[in-house]
């Protein structure tokens, strides 16, 4: 039976000039469970949680369900039913010992152990709900085959639709536009939160557990200035991720773990969307260069792009993408080499680029430049046009003799510079979200300053801290949606451990 208590509550007046009042409503409801973000990892324990037969409330601050989940494409798994259909060997075994030695054991052991010994079931879970998967993939060239992409439009999107489709044939109240703000503490366990609606009412929640699944804090500016090496990091994809949970968490005892780990991503440009011809073409693996006109990487990294961040984050933050007009032919008449993942596919023809970099360069932000001479596009860039220069004549010479001699790049990907109009495109870090908030244990129960859980406070997906070292990868594809959903999956199952449910 619900239960819901209504209190008015006198407002303060809405300006100076006391042309009234409005009156807040505080209400109050009951749970076994409240799950703050119906993202993946929130949507996957509220699903966890109501299919047992427990009453959950769902809030979400947005609009609309699924939050960066609604543009994930496949699921991480390993020793999968498919998997061992198609003959594709990756046991846990394998997929625990390749995550620990990438982040050199930076990774929390018993976090990724829970994750990847859980990752088939949750695939065959995924499936009884009426999920499908189009194929098993790599992550990127050269990795395990553990992407499992959705069959279905959208991919992410998806599976979060058919799971809340089903939420309505559950015990399950979602709260759209209702963000949560607190949680409630009584005696060293959390029992419950505080929410506020769109109208300004606060909503307090009473629960045996509550979840928090908030996404990270992609766009909380305070946050990223005070944790991230490049604050002004474009964030791709990432609406009102605030660091709400893990700062709700944090407030309730909770350690912090992995904070300023990032989910990085190709170079990027301000206002700019990743089907971009612009981009695609500088983010082609050719001349990369510091602000000093330094080549500073592999620029072949790109291909396995968080490498790519870090490298960019090494130089300073700032590159520019050198290419000439023969290049810019090549991309526009033949087509790029390297495809920036499913947006702009290879061997597409930049036909948007001229027009796309002249309404740019019309702009005159400073994002790219455009000359006849080296000469001028260095003075335009503001780097030493003799470092630059220095720097090109070494590419030439590596592109003519098909042998890079400093970071030893594939010579596909040796071109030269030589022929006018010359073009650069200043770039800057871009990243997927942010990896980390809050210290978890493999229940995913929240862990305090002391290394106790807390009694009814459990975290998932990018708000906990454990799943990566200092860098995400791309060796185990699927990973970072893959961990959302088992995660919240597993988080779901242990605060229904810790309250002893019975289905009523």
């Amino acid at each position: 039976m619900k239960i819901v208590r209504r209190t008015l509550i006198a407002a303060a007046c809405l300006s100076l000039l006391g042309t009234g009042a409005v009156n807040a409503e505080t209400i109050v409801k009951t749970a076994d469970v409240v799950i703050i973000g119906a993202g993946a990892s929130g949507t996957s324990a509220t699903m966890a949680a109501a299919e047992k037969g427990a009453k959950v409330i769902l809030l979400e601050k947005q609009g609309v369900v699924g939050g960066t989940g609604n543009f994930a494409e496949g699921i991480f798994a390993a020793n999968s039913s498919m998997q061992k259909r198609q003959g594709i060997i990756v046991t846990p075994d394998m997929a625990f010992k390749t995550i620990m030695e990438y982040s050199h054991w930076l990774a929390n052991p018993f976090v990724v152990r829970a994750f990847v010994n859980r990752s088939a079931d949750t695939i065959e879970w995924v499936k009884s709900k009426g999920i499908k998967f189009e194929y098993i993939g790599p992550g990127g060239p050269g990795g395990m085959l553990t992407w499992h992409v959705i069959d279905g439009p959208g991919h992410g999107r998806f599976l979060i639709k058919t799971f809340h489709e089903q939420f309505k044939n559950m015990d399950v109240t979602t709260m759209e536009k209702t963000a949560g703000k607190d949680l409630i503490v009584k005696d060293g366990k959390v029992t419950g939160v505080t929410a506020q609606d769109e109208q300004g009412n606060t909503i307090q929640i009473d629960a045996k557990a509550v979840i928090v699944a908030t996404g990270g804090y992609a766009n909380n500016k305070e946050m990223l200035q005070k944790y991230v090496a490049f604050p002004d990091t474009i964030m791709v994809g990432n609406v009102g991720k605030d660091g709400d949970g893990i700062k709700m968490a944090w407030k309730a005892g909770a350690k912090d773990e992995g904070m300023g780990v990032l989910q990085a991503y190709r170079p990027g440009l301000p206002d700019y969307a990743p089907n971009s011809h612009m981009l695609a073409a500088a983010r082609q693996p050719y001349l990369w260069v510091d602000t000093h006109g330094r080549r500073f990487t592999d620029e072949s990294n790109v291909i396995i792009w968080p490498h790519s961040g870090n490298a960019l984050s090494k130089a300073g933050g700032i590159m520019y993408s050198i290419f000439d007009e023969t290049s810019r032919k090549h991309y526009v008449e033949d087509g790029i080499d390297v495809p920036i993942g499913e947006w702009v596919i290879a061997n597409t023809k930049l036909t948007k680029f001229d027009d796309e970099f002249d309404k740019e360069l019309q702009k005159n932000r400073g994002f790219v430049y455009k000359a006849q001479t080296l000469d001028a596009l260095a003075k335009a860039m503001g780097v030493d046009a003799s470092v630059l220069k220095e720097t090109i004549d070494q590419n030439n010479v590596f592109a003519a003799q098909k042998r890079d001699e400093v970071f030893n790049k594939n010579m596909d990907y040796l071109r030269p510079v030589k022929t006018g109009p010359f073009y650069a495109v200043k770039m800057q870090p871009a990243a997927l979200g942010t990896l980390g908030g809050v210290k978890i244990n493999e229940k995913m129960h929240a862990i305090n300053k002391d290394g106790n859980a807390i009694p009814g406070l459990y975290v998932t997906g990018n708000d906990a801290g454990g799943m990566y070292g200092d860098t995400y990868d791309l060796l185990l594809g699927g990973g970072t949606f893959g961990f959302a959903l088992n995660s919240g999956r597993i988080a779901a199952e242990s605060a229904l451990d810790y309250m002893h449910f019975k289905k009523q």
